[in-house]
């Protein structure tokens, strides 16, 4: 008999979904150097790097960006000598393994006309980045209640055979209803219409929204680093001072 190689080590799409969302179905949003990219800044402010472990990846990071700047990346633990952590935090990223999707009758679709009420919404209730060209990323569900948006959910990264549910939000006067739940399992159902499988990613400390995730059928996956970063250099606005 003779033996079979052993099987080369793939990386899951999850692993690095910023980055393989915009090599994939959001590559047509990329910004790109090499291996590395970055969404537009007013649609989601976030960068990836190919192989975070890959110093030329870096270099390329810094062309895309310039001196100087700030970027926020995930799934990074240390940056190179030169750049400096300004900021971050951590996350939970959580997968549907038992989620029970379902349109919701009552929630709208929602376009380029209602960012202002998305965006006003978001203002009262912080859910997470949310800017005013992220509608642009998939499809986003809404519920009013006489002309008010109160409630919505959307459609963010999209790494090959997945698709993340975020901005997932209730205006405070209305919780308790169950508003953002059935979203969540409207946005769900359209996601895995066209054969992808929905996740979520929630702050760590964010402790209420993981147990009601967990609730009705999302299962934590891993945890993940948040950082901004500036990169090395003056930005060349300040060079000429």
């Amino acid at each position: 008999m003779i033996p079979t190689a052993p099987a080369e080590p793939t990386t899951h799409p999850l692993d690095n979904a910023v980055w393989a969302a915009l090599t994939g179905p959001h590559a047509h949003l990329a910004e790109r150097v090499g291996g590395a990219a970055r969404y537009p800044a007013d649609v989601y402010a976030y960068a990836a790097l190919a192989d975070p472990a890959d110093p030329a990846a870096w270099a390329d990071l810094h062309t895309l960006a310039g001196p100087g700047n700030t970027v926020r990346i995930k799934g990074v633990e240390s940056v190179p000598s030169g750049w400096e952590v300004v900021g971050g935090g951590r996350g939970v990223q959580l997968v549907d393994t038992a989620l029970r999707a379902e349109p919701a009758p009552e929630a709208v679709r929602l376009g380029p006309a209602d960012v202002p009420d998305m965006l006003d919404l978001v203002a009262r209730t912080r859910p997470g980045p949310f800017l005013p060209r992220t509608v642009e990323l998939g499809t986003y569900l809404g519920i009013r209640h006489r002309g008010r948006l109160v409630a919505m959910a959307g459609e963010r990264l999209r790494p090959p055979g997945w698709t993340e549910i975020s901005a997932v939000c209730t205006d405070p006067e209305h919780r308790g209803r169950g508003l953002a739940t059935r979203l969540v399992r409207a946005v769900a159902a359209g996601i895995r219409e066209r054969g992808d499988t929905p996740l979520l990613h929630a702050s760590a400390t964010n402790t209420q929204a993981i147990r009601l995730y967990e609730a009705i059928g999302f299962t934590p996956r891993r945890r993940t680093r948040i950082l901004q970063v500036r990169t090395p250099g003056t930005p060349r606005a300040a060079e000429t001072l």
